[in-house]
């Protein structure tokens, strides 16, 4: 029988509450337990006591007998000390997703545009002031029909 320590979902809809149980890693992630370990509230605030408890002389128990944690169970016990720290590889961590990476190309296309603009006028300056002597000519031509 293979053991598990995980977390049991309980609370009402967008309010989780979590059981830390010992199971069988065959029975649903609600269901039957064998023992209860703990609670996590996601809740709390991270700094709060309340946030997770656990019974430590249980769940080492229940590693010597050969349980294994789940990845967020293991977390906790390495919080706690009661395990030691696994080194985690994740290289793509903190890259940012693909329509973010789109984003900052297309504020990048932007900014450079706005730049062109900004120093474009500079040289077309006299461009405008022909332009409007222009304008008051063109009046007067049709105030003459």
């Amino acid at each position: 029988m293979a053991m598990k320590l995980r977390l049991a979902r309980g609370g009402s809809k967008k309010r989780p509450f979590y059981r830390i149980v010992a199971s069988d890693s065959r029975m649903p992630r609600d269901g039957r337990f064998i023992e209860k370990l703990g609670t996590y509230n996601p809740l709390l605030p991270k700094d709060s006591e309340e946030r997770v408890k656990m019974n430590i002389e249980r769940i080492q128990y229940w590693l010597d007998q050969g349980a294994q944690p789940t990845d967020r169970v293991s977390r906790f016990l390495e919080a706690a000390g009661t395990i030691e720290k696994k080194e985690r590889s994740n290289p793509n961590k903190g890259e940012p997703g693909q329509k973010a990476k789109d984003r900052v190309e297309e504020k990048e296309a932007k900014a450079a545009a706005a730049a062109e603009a900004a120093a474009a006028p500079v040289e077309e300056a006299p461009v405008e002031e022909a332009v409007a002597e222009e304008a008051p000519a063109a009046e007067e031509e049709t105030a003459d029909k």
